[in-house]
């Protein structure tokens, strides 16, 4: 369906949706121009992560990402218009220092980058905060199970939730829904745990790595076009192979400007 038959999508449509069964589809978006197409493709919510210190910026992991540079990539996003519902991560340590500073950075997301919902890492740790944000009317998604801006306390990204685990991430999902958030990022957990989650929540589970049952999918975009050479999780499927195809246009755009078939006549003023 193309994007100007769609009509806005709004935090109470994604929750009739659980309510009704029906999917919710989310893709990462840092761009301009990325935005438009996923937007075009039909996606329900658009997440600007701080996956992007990782997949745009080159870091080894979203520690490094600040809240200058996730307002950039929000900002960005938000110029064009998608009927998707635009979600912004807040980075390490925009949350963490305490409530003040949580309202203060979450609200720069709606105000200055044009968001309209914010992602908060974290369960039973961060309910105050996600609590005191919510009150505020700045809507949150809460994330738990795999955190990725808590990958040195897990030892990597591994997979959280098995065996004595199991109940941690339970009373985490609980707290994010309990402190207001309208959905919940799970993340990197074993399915059947995904699934009994699920089916306990009111507000809707976003799966990555987490398996079918949740509510809703969330991949990040380069790793589904094949353009993240670090690493391929076991959860992510490419949907296309992009790398091979822009390092070809880039060699032939080499070759031909340097055997003088570059610019020609046609490319050129009178």
């Amino acid at each position: 369906m193309g994007q100007t038959m769609r009509k806005k999508m709004t935090i109470p449509d994604l929750l009739q949706m659980k309510r009704e069964g029906r999917k919710i589809t989310v893709l990462t978006a840092y761009d301009y121009p990325t935005a438009r197409l996923v937007d075009t493709g039909g996606v329900d919510a658009i997440l600007v992560g701080d996956s992007a210190g990782v997949v745009f910026g080159g870091h080894e992991n979203t520690l490094p990402v600040t809240m200058d540079e996730m307002l950039y990539h929000v900002k960005a996003v938000a110029r064009a218009k998608p009927k998707a519902l635009v979600i912004a991560d807040m980075p390490f340590m925009a949350c963490q220092s305490g409530e003040i500073a949580a309202l203060k950075n979450c609200g720069r997301m709606l105000q200055e980058g044009g968001a309209e919902a914010v992602k908060i890492e974290g369960g039973c740790n961060m309910a105050s905060i996600i609590r005191a944000v919510t009150g505020m009317d700045i809507p949150v998604v809460g994330h738990v199970g795999l955190t990725p801006q808590s990958v040195h306390r897990m030892g990597g990204y591994k997979v959280q939730g098995r065996k004595d685990q199991a109940e941690r991430i339970i009373d985490d999902a609980h707290a994010v829904q309990e402190a207001g958030a309208f959905a919940v990022v799970l993340e990197g957990i074993p399915a059947k745990l995904a699934a009994r989650i699920t089916e306990m929540l009111d507000i809707p589970t976003i799966g990555i790595g987490a398996g079918p049952a949740c509510d809703g999918q969330v991949l990040v975009i380069h790793d589904i076009l094949g353009l993240c050479e670090k690493y391929s999780p076991k959860f992510v499927k490419r949907y296309a192979e992009l790398a091979p195809v822009i390092t070809e246009a880039a060699r032939k755009y080499v070759s031909e400007v340097k055997d003088g078939t570059f610019p020609t006549e046609e490319h050129s003023f009178s």
